[in-house]
């Protein structure tokens, strides 16, 4: 009979559910739900900013304030739009610095809104044209550059220390 105890406990004991930390699984529902969130909220304040520019541009134009003639290049600001998004979303998620993705994104962004404002106000190609294509280089150069992230720099930082205290090893830091 004793024996026939020793293994109820111990049979019991096997079968009690382990219960991982409430605070972490509580943490995990919460960050995962700001992700949620935080992805629902991206797309939208995009359409709202697109649709609030042309109420805006067509109430100007209907009071005769401004003439818009190539309304089409209007077309042009939805990328635009689109790859600021982007920027903003990549500096979100690399928590508050400018990485590599939000330097690309912002630069097509800029060169896109440059090119549809060039076509809006009739602006001359002869001076802009070049300016375009220097900031282009520029946004490559910069990339080029500058670390991926603050993960980068800090790689980076660690081989430069490596090199310089004259330890230069092929083992991975």
């Amino acid at each position: 009979m004793s024996e026939n105890l020793e293994t109820n406990s111990s049979t019991n004991q096997d079968s009690q559910p382990e219960y991982p930390d409430r605070r972490d699984a509580r943490h995990s529902r919460l960050e995962s739900r700001r992700e949620a969130r935080a992805s629902r909220f991206a797309g939208t304040w995009v359409g709202g900013a697109v649709l609030i520019a042309l109420g805006i541009i067509l109430m100007l134009q209907n009071l005769a304030i401004f003439d818009l003639e190539n309304w089409w290049a209007l077309f042009i600001l939805l990328p635009a739009v689109g790859a600021f998004g982007n920027v903003w979303n990549a500096y979100r998620n690399a928590g508050g610095h400018l990485n590599a993705q939000a330097r690309g994104s912002l630069v097509g962004g800029v060169l896109l809104t440059m090119v549809a404002a060039v076509f809006l106000f009739e602006l001359n190609w002869t001076i802009l044209g070049p300016v375009i294509l220097i900031l282009a280089g520029i946004g490559v150069l910069i990339n080029a550059l500058l670390p991926a992230g603050p993960k980068a720099a800090s790689e980076d930082r660690k081989r430069e220390l490596v090199i310089y205290s004259g330890q230069l090893s092929d083992k991975k830091l």
